[in-house]
């Protein structure tokens, strides 16, 4: 069994340590001897999305999401492809943001996105961002989980329709949302850095599972051979206890 990632614009999208992310969904591969194939994709260059299991697209600042903005948008139908085709997708902060309607910079100006939902994101009044570490509880598929993370985001992503999760500490889409990310089945999509993985097992699990399904489509989560997580289970014992929260 082979796990094929592309890493669409590695060199300008990975704000806060989201390189770790595929480190992760490599390491957990090779101890459970799938294959772990990984792409990168940047600007201008030619790649058959729909090719992939798993789409990565990372966060950036303002600066580089307005830079590659024209080469997305000319990726639009390669990537509805991709997803028609079963591809499953991991977007971080600005990659979350561009797959909806549009971005408003800190500057004010309007960035258009792919428009692949009806989500879109303002930008905080007076500079103001969600800054801090957040926990949310989600339904992924049945697997109820508790993510950790980071956030720092100016950008209030509103008119979801299909959240991530719930918040539980933090701030999550908007300063007074309630609610993290995005999730539909194809896409998850959250404001959750750190890196999202390392601190949240189960959900680099889902997305390995979740992308497996593309060429094996009677591939249960289950059928993921566990793993020893004592490292990760004391990381966020710590964090919970910092919090005053259960795990």
């Amino acid at each position: 069994m082979k796990l094929k990632v592309c890493w669409m614009y590695h060199d300008i999208m990975d704000l806060y340590g989201d390189k770790g992310n595929m480190m992760v969904l490599k390491k957990r591969c090779l101890d459970r001897d799938i294959q772990f194939e990984l792409d990168t994709c940047g600007i201008g260059q030619k790649k058959d999305l729909s090719e992939y299991d798993l789409i990565f697209l990372g966060g950036g600042a303002d600066k580089e999401q307005i830079s590659l903005i024209p080469d997305l948008l000319s990726r639009k139908e390669n990537i509805q492809k991709a997803m028609d085709e079963n591809t499953f997708i991991l977007l971080i902060c600005g990659g979350y943001q561009l797959f909806g309607q549009y971005y408003i910079a800190a500057n004010n100006q309007k960035i258009k996105g792919l428009q692949f939902y009806d989500y879109y994101t303002d930008t905080g009044k007076q500079g103001s961002r969600c800054i801090g570490n957040i926990v949310i509880d989600a339904n992924l598929d049945g697997i109820k989980t508790r993510i950790v993370g980071f956030e720092n985001h100016g950008g209030q992503t509103l008119n979801v329709k299909h959240p991530l999760g719930k918040v539980i500490h933090g701030y999550g889409n908007s300063f007074d949302a309630g609610q993290e990310g995005f999730y539909d089945g194809k896409i998850l999509g959250t404001y959750l850095h750190g890196p999202l993985l390392p601190k949240n097992p189960v959900v680099a699990d889902f997305v390995i599972y979740k992308s497996l399904k593309k060429r094996n489509p009677d591939f249960k989560f289950e059928d993921l051979k566990p793993l020893n997580e004592t490292f990760e289970k004391g990381a966020r014992d710590t964090l919970f206890k910092r919090f005053n929260i259960g795990g």
